[in-house]
């Protein structure tokens, strides 16, 4: 299962209401440390499919969700469980880093 992509819109029901943890990506076209980590979260987001679902918020179509979060900079990803944040990371990190966060995470 690739990331998938979530609005303002969706946030609520394909976050908070998810039944199983999931990371949102907070990301910009124009973020190069954004563009850096994107192939490793499609990769993660293979690996953990079924218990991890990773979605992707572009903050310049979707300005609520990362205002709502806090967002100060990107990438901002954080972690839902229950449709709390259990946790979050700023900036870019290597696949292996990020591997381990979402397992300290869930």
């Amino acid at each position: 299962m690739a990331t998938v992509p979530v609005t303002d819109d969706t946030f609520d029901t394909e976050v908070k209401a998810a039944d199983i943890p999931v990371i949102v990506d907070f990301w910009a076209e124009w973020c190069g440390p954004c563009k850096q980590i994107g192939p490793a979260l499609e990769e993660l987001s293979e690996e953990y499919e079924g218990k991890v679902k990773i979605v992707k918020v572009n903050v310049d179509e979707n300005p609520n969700s990362p205002a709502q979060m806090g967002v100060r900079g990107i990438p901002a990803l954080f972690m839902f469980k229950d449709g709390e944040v259990v946790s979050n990371k700023i900036g870019a990190a290597p696949k292996a880093a990020l591997k381990s966060w979402i397992d300290e995470s869930v």
